[in-house]
Parts: C-alpha cells; sequence; structure tokens
C-alpha cells in the first residue's frame, strides 16, 4: 500500500499525482513553459480548502552561486593583489636540494673540465686530461686538441679522429667527462634573497632561484626572468611554461652569470569554480579569454564567466556563456569569476524510515510533498504516516542562526554587566561561569532541521527543495522519557497513562528539574507543552532543567534559550 492510500483512511484531501513522473525518462523531456516570478500571496492548498491556517514556511530555494544551481551574486570585486600568484607554490618542491651533476649529454665543454681518454691496440693511452684555458686538450703523439664548447659526442669524435689521424689502424678509443668545474650565479630582481649561489654549469635556473628563497610573491614576476651573461641576455624563462606544460629553457651557466626576476607585470584576478583562486600576470596589457581559460585550472560544469574591470568608457560587468567568453579580451586589473551555472531541472530527495524501494529520488524542480508521497509504498498497519516529517537544510540554517543570536544576545547582555557592590560582584561571577558554561555546551549542538509537515491528521503540500529528507516513521509501541529524570529511559505505552506517570516509573525528578516546563516531541517533530497534549505511542517526554538563578530576568532568558534549543535539536541542555 503506498502512502497515498493510507492518507485517504485518514481522510487527508490531496492532489493525486501520477507515479509514473519519479521516472527519470521525465526529466529528459522539453523545458516547461517559463512563468512570472511574481508570486501571490497565497496559502497552502489544505488551507485553501478551509482548514487552519498554519504558520507560512519560507521554502524559497538556497541561493548559492558556487553550488552551479543559481546565478552569481553580487559581490566585492577582488583586488588581484590580494590573491596568491600562479605558481606561489613553485618553490616548495625542494629544487635546491637536488643539485646536478653536469654531465648531461648536452652539456658543452669548457676551461677547467676533465676529459678521460683511453686508447688501446696498436696505441696505448690512459689518462684524464684537463681542459686548458685556450679550450684545449693535450694528446701525447697528436698535439694540442680543441674541444671548448663541444658536447660529449661531439668530444668523443675530436678525440677519436685525432688519435686515428696518427695510428689509423688497430686502434680503439674511449672518452669521457669526467668532472666539471662549479660555478657562482648571482641571483638578484624580486627574490626574497639576492646573493651569489654555487651550482653546476647545468642546474636549473630553478635550482638557483630555489636558493635566493623563491621569487618575491608581492613584487616579483613569474614571466619574465632573464640570464645576463657580460651585460647580454642569453636567456629569457617564462615560468608559466613550466608550470603548464613542464617546459624551461635550460641555458648552461658560466661562472658569474646573473639572473635576474624583473618586477610583476599587469595581472588580473581568477577566482569561482575554479580549483585555485590566483592572480595571473600578463604578457602585455591584454590576453584572450582563450589564453586564460588555458592558463586556469577550472572545475567540472563551468558554464558562464562574469567579467568585471574598468576601461576608458567607465567600469564594466559583463556575463558571458563560456563558449563566447573565448573572444573576449581581458585587461589588466579585470576580475574574472568563473561559474557553473546551468540551471538544473531536477532535484534529488531522500527517504528515511518505514517504506519500501529506493531510498533516493530524482524529482522535477517544482515537485510537490503530495506527489512523492503518492508513489511510494509503505508497510501495511506498520507505518505512522500521520507523523512524516521534513528535514531540510535551509531550515537547519536558520535554527543554527537563531541559536547563535540568542546565545550572543544572552553574552552580550549579562556577561558585560556592571556591579555597584562587592556582593552584587560576587554575583555576577557565578552567573557569567553559569552563562558561559551553559554557552560553550549550547554551541555544540546540531539543529536538526525538522520541518512538521503533519499536523491534525494533515499533511501540508510544500513544494520540495534539493536535499531534502523525508521521514515516514514506523508505528511504535514506545515512549522516550529523557531530560531531567533519575533514570532516562523507554518504556512501553500503555493508554490511560499520562505524563507524570511515565516520569514517576522513570525514578522521578531530579533536583535541577523544572516540574512547570515538561515538552512532549512527537514523532513528526512539533513538540508541544505537557499540560496541552493527550499522549501517543511514540512520543518523547522531555523534562527541562530549572535556571539556577536568582536573578529573575536571567533566569527567563536562559529558559527561552532552553525551549529554543529543545525545539532545535531535541535535547535539554544541563545547565
Amino acid at each position: 500500500m503506498n502512502v497515498s492510500c493510507m492518507l485517504q483512511r485518514l481522510s487527508i484531501k490531496r492532489p493525486i499525482a501520477v507515479a509514473s513522473f519519479l521516472l527519470l525518462s521525465a526529466l529528459t523531456s522539453s523545458t516547461a513553459l517559463a512563468q512570472s516570478i511574481s508570486l501571490p500571496n497565497s496559502i497552502l492548498p489544505e488551507d485553501q480548502e478551509g482548514g487552519d491556517q498554519q504558520e507560512q514556511v519560507d521554502d524559497t530555494p538556497r541561493a548559492d552561486w558556487r553550488s552551479g544551481t543559481y546565478g552569481p551574486v553580487a559581490m566585492e570585486t577582488a583586488d588581484p593583489d590580494t590573491l596568491p600568484p600562479f605558481g606561489a607554490n613553485l618553490f616548495t618542491g625542494g629544487f635546491r636540494g637536488a643539485m646536478g651533476d653536469g654531465l648531461n649529454a648536452g652539456y658543452q665543454v669548457k676551461p677547467g673540465d676533465q676529459i678521460t681518454v683511453r686508447a688501446w691496440g696498436a696505441f696505448e693511452f690512459d689518462r684524464i686530461l684537463p681542459v686548458d684555458a685556450q679550450g684545449n686538450i693535450f694528446i701525447p703523439g697528436s698535439g694540442p686538441l680543441y674541444i671548448e664548447g663541444q658536447n660529449s659526442q661531439q668530444v668523443d669524435n675530436s678525440v677519436r679522429g685525432a688519435i686515428t689521424s696518427v695510428y689509423p689502424e688497430n686502434v680503439e678509443v674511449y672518452t669521457n667527462i669526467q668532472g666539471v668545474q662549479p660555478v657562482a650565479v648571482f641571483v638578484t630582481g624580486y627574490v626574497e634573497n639576492p646573493g651569489r649561489y654555487a651550482g653546476t654549469p647545468n642546474d636549473s635556473l630553478l635550482y638557483f632561484l630555489d636558493q635566493s628563497g623563491g621569487i618575491d610573491q608581492d613584487l616579483g614576476s613569474y614571466r619574465q626572468i632573464r640570464v645576463v651573461r657580460d651585460d647580454q641576455t642569453v636567456a629569457t624563462v617564462d615560468l608559466y611554461d613550466f608550470l603548464i606544460n613542464g617546459s624551461i629553457p635550460r641555458p648552461q651557466f658560466q661562472d658569474g652569470d646573473t639572473i635576474v626576476v624583473e618586477e610583476r607585470g599587469p595581472a588580473i584576478a581568477v577566482g569561482g569554480d575554479v580549483h585555485r583562486e590566483h592572480r595571473y600576470e600578463l604578457m602585455g596589457n591584454q590576453l584572450s579569454g582563450a589564453e586564460l581559460i588555458n592558463l586556469a585550472r577550472l572545475k567540472s560544469g563551468v558554464s558562464h564567466v562574469l567579467l568585471r574591470g574598468n576601461r576608458e568608457e567607465g567600469p564594466i560587468a559583463q556575463y558571458f556563456p563560456i563558449e563566447l567568453f573565448y573572444g573576449q579580451t581581458i585587461r589588466s586589473g579585470d576580475e574574472v569569476l568563473f561559474s557553473a551555472d546551468q540551471r538544473s531541472e531536477t532535484i534529488v530527495v531522500e527517504i528515511e524510515g518505514s517504506y519500501y524501494g529506493p531510498s533516493r529520488y530524482a524529482l522535477p524542480r517544482d515537485a510537490r510533498l503530495s506527489e512523492l508521497l503518492d508513489a511510494i509504498p509503505v508497510p501495511e498497519n506498520m507505518t505512522a504516516v500521520e507523523s512524516i516529517s521534513l528535514q531540510r537544510e535551509s531550515v537547519r540554517e536558520q535554527q543554527q542562526q537563531s541559536m547563535e543570536d540568542s546565545l550572543r544576545r544572552l553574552e552580550t547582555t549579562y556577561l558585560g554587566a556592571e556591579s555597584s557592590t562587592n556582593e552584587e560582584a560576587q554575583i555576577r561571577v557565578q552567573e557569567a561561569e553559569l552563562i558561559q558554561n551553559f554557552i560553550e555546551r549550547a554551541r555544540e549542538l546540531e539543529p536538526s532541521g525538522r520541518l512538521v509537515v503533519a499536523y491534525n491528521d494533515r499533511i501540508s503540500d510544500i513544494r520540495l527543495q534539493d536535499g531534502d529528507i523525508v521521514t515516514i516513521p514506523e508505528i511504535s509501541d514506545s515512549m522516550l522519557i529523557s531530560g531531567e529524570i533519575l533514570v532516562p529511559q523507554a518504556a512501553v505505552y500503555r493508554p490511560g497513562m499520562n505524563v507524570i506517570d511515565y516520569i514517576e516509573g522513570a525514578g522521578g525528578f531530579t533536583e535541577r528539574a523544572d516540574e512547570d516546563h515538561i515538552l512532549v516531541v512527537r514523532q513528526n517533530g512539533a513538540v508541544e507543552n505537557a499540560r496541552d497534549v493527550n499522549l501517543r505511542p511514540g512520543d518523547e517526554i522531555l523534562v527541562m532543567p530549572a535556571a539556577p538563578t536568582h536573578n529573575l530576568q536571567l533566569a527567563s532568558t536562559l529558559t527561552q534559550i532552553l525551549f529554543q534549543i529543545a525545539v532545535a535539536t531535541r535535547v535539554a541542555v544541563d545547565l
């Protein structure tokens, strides 16, 4: 039997929906006709039938543009100078801890290097030959051989040619660049610690930059780094190529070279649905949208871009689909916000409790509670359909904020109050300690976000929201007694017993109990005063604590907050 049939037994009037609307195939149909967002001041369907009007519930969607469901909201323009530069984490990778040996295939020989030369057969020779100041090595029988600037393969060919020119037959030759002279390179410009640092000729530029502490994140450029030799620029490095593609120029350093990090160029701020919000440096004063997308690491689902900045004609704020953004021009000082802004036509609602079938349903965005319940089968004679309730994230956030506001007012009102006498000051100290302990415990509690939709055997046909959890409770035979009683326990429901009977069966009240304030929490989430209700199976009796203070105003305030917390969390906070 489904929930609808059981509700009909309870004479609950609601529109009947077709269960098949839950099928995902309906979600792929054509988009529904749009209508005005302007809404009349209306009441829920049950209220239109002449029933008792209930307090209206704000069930408007949660408009968080970062969720990928709703468009961007107004926010202050980001200052590029407040964001970390793209590549800020580059010099945490330990480049300085990995000095190279300089002996790769492309290394070019220079004076001071050592070359191992071995020959056997018609000519026997095995020596380590230094490269002199003129760039030569001396081979007995062949004379000086100029090899400066040659790589290992070229050195081998040159030595082999020199020896075989004298001993043309039956000679084998082997060469190896055995060692290189260390170099000292100056690192200056906008780096953390300018200075002179040691390395090998073939060490990476990153090795020397890392030794200097890396690029100054506020002033240094990641895109304009020069290697200067004898007042001439021999290489220009753009670290964005390394960060994105892994490519970097590998100049061979010489003793006395200088690495100069230029001042940071114009920049733009990039945020929104990106993996990391960064400041991106421009080469020149502008770049295209396609170039920026290649630099930024976007999250999946990004569909739109908000571009804000200043132009000669004044400030601009333009919102583009991602495919149109590629051709746009971004200029220095602009802010670019990427967003996943495709409005979803479906919501996902979860079911818990006593029911058959799946626990999650994908529904149209305008689905109502009655339509969902009509499609859910439940165990007959085992389900308390009259006690259906709903948990909603927006309600939980409102409860959390309301609790926090109440606790903050409590702090402001009583913790800062002045005392006119010593006796009053001592009382204030005791009250302050009580309040502080109470606030600390209260702030640890999490509101349930429970929305009461069942009342007097009727269910409000509210519109569902994404993330709602609908609770269909099972019929219970027990009563839960908790709060300020001696032995909190669950007891079997017995017709004819009242609240005091159950409390006495649990050992009676504690010394801290407020016997005039006892709550009954229904299965549907409603909280009522015990004096005004008839107990039902599944109810929870909650005995509230009395405020331990003679200050009537403080006691009244604490009692109000205790009731607020009990409604939101179903917990009686111990004072």
